[in-house]
């Protein structure tokens, strides 16, 4: 195969070169499945795929890898090649729909566009992907650590997630200064008025030093510490000490004013 286009640094681009772990980030696709694979590079990953599911579309920004990626699929009537923006790509043009996420996500959009994937393509019931190990961690934090945030309560509201396997760089090209890791999502219904739970849990962690109810918008202040009070907590607690569902619950009981 050639290596049309070199990695480059502002795609956030680590090009999967090791078969081990591509069959890993593969594993648990199947016949019945259409898969979406981001990123794909040269090509490497989705060839795995290909073998595996009925159809696989590959959604690739950087033209300079087409010519490779293409060459990689060439034959295989199951993969569609689309280019375009991962960000801003219009997913409900997909025919037919698919109901996976297998990929080797691009470094420096991975965040955004997991959460943009959780939200708006409902069509994905299992999202399984390699990101850098930190913010893998930060996607599975548990309440009460240090990676604990806005971002992981809302990708758990919508998602179980876990971290599956650790990576090291040297299955990449080039290999990043960082490890990486494989992370699992398995949607989850969406919580009723998630729109507002979210604009909640954003202005909860707006500032971590302060107590949750001091982060709260003004109407709800007086009522708050009674709330947390019913789901365990005490008036000074701060944002990191609730679970998602607790923001949930947190919502619910204040919405006549959020």
């Amino acid at each position: 195969m050639s290596e049309h286009g070199p990695p480059k640094k502002r795609f956030g681009q680590h090009f999967l070169k090791d078969p081990n772990t591509a069959r890993i980030v593969a594993s648990g696709v199947t016949r019945g499945d259409v898969v979406l694979e981001i990123g794909p590079g040269r090509g490497f990953l989705t060839t795995f795929l290909a073998r595996e599911a009925s159809l696989v579309h590959a959604v690739e920004l950087d033209p300079d890898v087409l010519p490779s990626l293409r060459e990689a699929v060439g034959g295989m009537e199951n993969v569609l090649v689309h280019e375009g923006d991962a960000l801003r790509f219009d997913y409900s043009v997909l025919e037919p729909e698919p109901n996976k996420l297998v990929a080797n996500l691009p470094y420096n959009i991975a965040s955004p566009l997991v959460l943009r994937l959780l939200e708006e393509v409902d069509s994905l019931t299992t999202l399984r992907f390699m990101v850098q190990l930190e913010v893998a961690r930060r996607m599975a934090a548990q309440r009460g650590g240090k990676d604990y945030a806005a971002y992981a309560v809302l990708a758990q509201l919508l998602a179980r997630v876990k971290i599956s396997h650790k990576v090291p760089p040297t299955v990449f090209d080039p290999p990043p200064r960082v490890h990486s890791a494989v992370v699992e999502m398995e949607r989850k219904s969406r919580p009723d008025g998630y729109e507002r739970i979210k604009r909640l849990v954003l202005g909860a962690f707006r500032n971590r030093r302060k107590r949750l109810v001091n982060n709260l918008p003004e109407p709800v202040r007086r009522e708050a510490p009674l709330v947390l009070q019913s789901l365990g907590y005490g008036p000074d607690a701060r944002a990191e000490e609730l679970a998602p569902e607790d923001f949930v619950a947190l919502y619910r009981a204040l919405s006549w004013a959020l």
